[in-house]
């Protein structure tokens, strides 16, 4: 054997091979069913552009990965799935298409697919644009046209942003969470009357009651429920007295812009309302419990069968803490107590109204 010939199978065992898959798109059906079409057309540009890659150890997978009649402006491609799925298993060490847009026509959408490749240290190469991530010229072509991906993701969102904000001011609502109280039509708030009537009740209750708890127990009772079915809590009651939804205003970074939906509440009640909650909740349960009559007063009896009177002490603070408590335990004298003596009013009012 010659040297030139030992060099030259030197150079054959050394050479890496390289597993080469070809992606081919084409954007309508029309032609697909012709004996050679446009996929196939790609194909054999691309399996010939592989070819004169031999020297370098390219070889062409088996598998193909056409999508026929598919826009490139989404990412939701059988045959591109599949090429994914190849490449994150380790099965294809380069990509060949026929042009950058036949992988896709969107930079945002090619960039994510540059960071598959990246991330599995894939290669990309588009035959009739001299665009090749395995050389220098071709790495320096990606990164100008990440730059510019990252541009116009930085410009959509800017657009975006200045919409919503546009919208919000112009009272519009922009979706999310529908609040109780209202249904979405045409992309509108329109006032869903049964619930507005909750939604009034709510307000009207707290100014009554001056107590989120009690207007609790006292909605549960009614089988008052939210939206989606559920019991109301206090930060359902909370949350639907501080949205200014419910005055027909949109609200946008903290400030309010009259909207296009219809008002539930007038600005006496939601003014009432904000006025009670500006009181000290600690103050409000003390004056509610002091002038609010014991639910159970003459309803609940100890274990001799005698009426349970309401009583209260006081703790650290001056914070009152109610109890019902059997007339032996007042009057103090009596040797035995009943086996239940003193109950937490709060508890047993809570456990009797659900």
């Amino acid at each position: 054997m010659t040297r030139d010939a030992k060099s030259a199978g030197v150079m054959a065992a050394t050479v890496r091979k390289l597993r080469c898959a070809v992606y081919t798109r084409k954007s309508s059906e029309e032609g697909l069913d012709m004996e050679f079409n446009s996929l196939d057309a790609q194909r054999e540009a691309c399996e010939a552009f592989i070819a004169s890659q031999r020297a370098e150890g390219w070889v062409l997978v088996r598998d193909r990965y056409d999508d026929g009649g598919i826009s490139g402006g989404t990412l939701e491609r059988p045959a591109l799935k599949r090429l994914v799925a190849d490449i994150q298993e380790g099965l294809v060490d380069v990509v060949v298409v026929y042009k950058i847009d036949r992988l896709s026509r969107s930079l945002v959408d090619f960039t994510k697919l540059v960071e598959v490749f990246d991330a599995n240290q894939v290669t990309f190469v588009s035959v009739t644009q001299s665009f090749n991530t395995t050389t220098s010229m071709g790495r320096l072509t990606l990164n100008i046209l990440l730059s510019f991906a990252q541009f116009e993701r930085e410009v959509i969102g800017e657009r975006i942003r200045d919409k919503v904000a546009a919208s919000r001011k112009r009272g519009m609502w922009m979706g999310g969470f529908v609040p109780l109280g209202y249904d979405v039509r045409e992309r509108k708030l329109v006032v869903n009357d049964s619930e507005a009537a909750l939604v009034r009740r709510v307000f009207q209750g707290f100014v009554e009651m001056e107590s989120c708890t009690k207007l609790v127990q006292v909605l549960r009772a009614e089988s008052t429920t939210t939206k989606r079915g559920r019991p109301l809590t206090k930060t359902d009651v909370y949350r639907i007295l501080s949205n200014r939804v419910y005055l027909g205003e949109a609200v946008h970074k903290g400030t309010a812009y009259p909207g296009e939906h219809d008002a539930i509440v007038t600005r006496a009640q939601w003014d009432a309302v904000h006025a009670v909650l500006q009181v000290s909740p600690r103050v409000r349960v003390n004056r509610t419990r002091n002038t609010t009559a014991p639910l159970l007063r003459g309803l609940i009896f100890d274990s001799d069968g005698r009426a349970m009177s309401p009583s209260h002490s006081r703790g650290r603070g001056g914070q009152m803490y109610r109890y019902y408590v059997s007339q032996a335990m007042l009057k103090g004298g009596a040797t035995e107590r009943p086996a239940i003596a003193r109950l937490p009013a709060g508890e047993i009012e809570a456990a009797v109204v659900a």
